[in-house]
């Protein structure tokens, strides 16, 4: 099968960076659907595993956690889909990526993909979704329907995560929504997808927010620099509020939370599946419910880039556009 993977970490301007590969198709295991793939989009952690985690010699890795296709064959334990299902899923970390024609992936951590949505747009979807989700919901635990009278504070609202993280809080829940970003074109993307104000995350936050009108927040969702924000968050926070953290960082001060009695949480969407948890279904049923809000209207694709069929170079570009921290919503690739 046609696959774009990698034999060494190297800089993405090298062209063996990303390679277009043939690689043997995969066997489902007895909870995998094999899915043939139509469309995948990339995200930061792409980028972060290509950069780090070298192949075993003379092996290749194949990246790639967003995947929408069709059910072609399934494990002998498989109950919810069948052959000729079009699914939409993230994947596995610990499991080859989708970056190829043909993927194995655990039906738990599946779902139907959104009608309304063509392969590329929904391809944008799972994993920021995923993540969003369990961020919003899991760790900060705000109530589905609730939150009425909290500001949510969004650093990073026009990346992947942040773009269906606004759009979660506006339509689940009564949070204002506070979103950071830095151009006029990412500041006006926030507007559009349902943020009640926007600030500038190139100026103090705690400064930005006063002069806003909003002072201080109840939550924040740290999507991106955290180590350059987190000084500026814990100001902007109430007394025991609550910060959620998506990237990585080489230390964080915890004793800075302390005075105000902060809570810290943090939200790695792969945990799920990498330690096969009794909940690990609920990743499948939490795109289920996504995909039929996307359905009724009430949550809008995040794909702001389309970079043509799956193939090497395309996928260097991807890459090289998210490394560039510029980025807005989600890139998208479609057919091989």
């Amino acid at each position: 099968m046609k696959a774009v993977g990698y034999r060494q970490s190297l800089p993405i301007d090298n062209p063996a960076a990303l390679e277009d590969l043939e690689l043997p198709a995969p066997t489902p295991g007895a909870r995998d659907l094999l899915v043939r793939v139509k469309a995948i989009s990339v995200n930061p952690v792409d980028t972060k595993v290509r950069r780090n985690a070298a192949p075993e010699a003379g092996q290749a890795k194949v990246l790639g956690w967003d995947a929408v296709g069709t059910v072609e064959a399934v494990g002998p334990a498989v109950t919810q889909f069948r052959p000729g299902d079009r699914v939409y899923y993230a994947g596995s970390i610990i499991r080859p990526g989708a970056n190829s024609e043909l993927h194995a992936v655990d039906e738990r951590i599946a779902a139907l993909a959104p009608a309304s949505l063509g392969d590329a747009q929904a391809a944008a979807l799972p994993l920021t979704t995923i993540t969003a989700y369990e961020l919003l919901f899991d760790r900060l635990r705000v109530p589905q329907g609730g939150g009425a009278g909290q500001t949510l504070l969004v650093v990073g609202g026009a990346g992947g995560v942040g773009s269906i993280l606004i759009q979660l809080a506006r339509q689940l829940t009564q949070l204002r929504v506070v979103a950071t970003a830095s151009r006029a074109e990412t500041k006006a993307w926030c507007i559009e997808l349902g943020a009640h104000a926007v600030i500038d995350h190139g100026q103090p936050l705690a400064a930005e927010l006063r002069a806003a009108g909003i002072g201080e927040v109840d939550l924040a969702a740290s999507l991106t620099r955290t180590d350059k924000h987190y000084a500026q968050i814990i100001e902007s926070l109430k007394p025991q509020g609550q910060i959620a953290v998506i990237d990585d960082l080489p230390v964080l001060d915890a004793m800075a939370l302390k005075t105000k009695c902060i809570s810290l949480h943090w939200e790695m969407m792969f945990t799920r599946s990498r330690f096969e948890t009794p909940d690990m279904a609920r990743q499948g049923e939490l795109l289920a419910e996504v995909a039929a809000l996307v359905d009724a209207g009430r949550i809008r694709t995040t794909a702001n880039a389309s970079f043509g069929t799956i193939n090497a170079a395309n996928l260097r570009r991807a890459h090289a556009l998210i490394e560039s921290g510029k980025a807005q919503g989600k890139v998208v690739l479609e057919g091989f």
